[in-house]
Parts: C-alpha cells; sequence; structure tokens
C-alpha cells in the first residue's frame, strides 16, 4: 500500500522504524547496517525527513541520533498511516471485541523495535481468551495484510522488549 505512494524503499523503512514506536531512536550507521543498506541513501533520506520536520536530531558522543519529531503537526497521520501499512489496525480490529476479556495488547520481536521482517508477533493479555476464534482468524488477517502473524496469549505482562498498542 505504501509503496504506491512512497517509492523509496528507504524512506518507508525509517518511517516504519521511527513512527510505529516512538521511543526508537538511531543513528546513521546503525541504520545503515539494519536495513542492509548504504550509508548514502540512509543519509540522503534522514536528511530528507529531518529537514521537513518529521525528525529530530541531536548529537550524542560525536553522533547524530535522530528519532521522530512527535510535536510534528503531522505526526499523528503519519503514525496511522504506517499502523494502517503494516496491518496494525486490521489486528486489533478482527481480535479486541471477539476473543475475551481483553486488558492488553503487545508488539514483540522485531516489529517492537520498528523492523518490518514479515513476521508479527502479538502477546495478548486478559482472561477467557477464545483461542479458537484466534486459530480461525490468524490465516485470514495474514492473507489480507501480507505478513505472517503469531499469537502469544497470557494473563500477565511478559518481561521482554514490547510495544503496547492496545491497553484497556
Amino acid at each position: 500500500m505504501l509503496e504506491s505512494l512512497i517509492t523509496s524503499k528507504t524512506r518507508i523503512r525509517l518511517l516504519i522504524k521511527f513512527f510505529l514506536n516512538i521511543t526508537n531512536k538511531g543513528y546513521l550507521n546503525s541504520l545503515a547496517n539494519e536495513f542492509g543498506e548504504s550509508t548514502n541513501s540512509v543519509r540522503k533520506e534522514l536528511n530528507n525527513l529531518s529537514s521537513a520536520g518529521y525528525l529530530e536530531k541531536h548529537n550524542v558522543n560525536n553522533k547524530v541520533i535522530y528519532k521522530a519529531n512527535a510535536s510534528h503537526p503531522m505526526f499523528k497521520i503519519v503514525q496511522k498511516i504506517v499502523h494502517k501499512h503494516l496491518g496494525i489496525e486490521e489486528i486489533l480490529e478482527s481480535v479486541y471485541d471477539r476473543i475475551g476479556d481483553v486488558k492488553k495488547i503487545m508488539l514483540l520481536g522485531d516489529y517492537a523495535k520498528g523492523i518490518d521482517s514479515g513476521v508479527i508477533e502479538i502477546l495478548i493479555i486478559g482472561n477467557n481468551i477464545n483461542y479458537e476464534y484466534l486459530d480461525q482468524i490468524a490465516p485470514k488477517i495474514q492473507k489480507k495484510i501480507k505478513r505472517k502473524v503469531s499469537f502469544f496469549v497470557s494473563n500477565k505482562t511478559l518481561k521482554q522488549e514490547s510495544l503496547t498498542i492496545f491497553e484497556a
């Protein structure tokens, strides 16, 4: 979906990295290594996004650290577009109302770090969860969003890197 609007794959990766999880930060070399791209292509897109005000940059120990500019007037809109592109909204809509007493829904793994790896790991925290429905809905969601989805269920929060996408 987003590829037809934004032709730069590097820019899409940067938007996902910084707008999926507001706490994500990065510097040029680490981002180039993470994406498997040249520093020149990443630098060009970082400069474009920061000069447009979408990213903030700060100098820390001789490195320029980038992060999303949450005060930008388009921040919430770009974040919503990224969520829609990745299928996060589809997952929430399909899961929340129909599976039981949901207290929290969290992203785990690569997506919690802002990396679009193609495998979305979802942790559902709640009681009386309808496992049958989760098993039925997972293949339908995967087909619609073109990413693999793995659901995990617990009745308490686990101690690992995660991103909360819903909390009751």
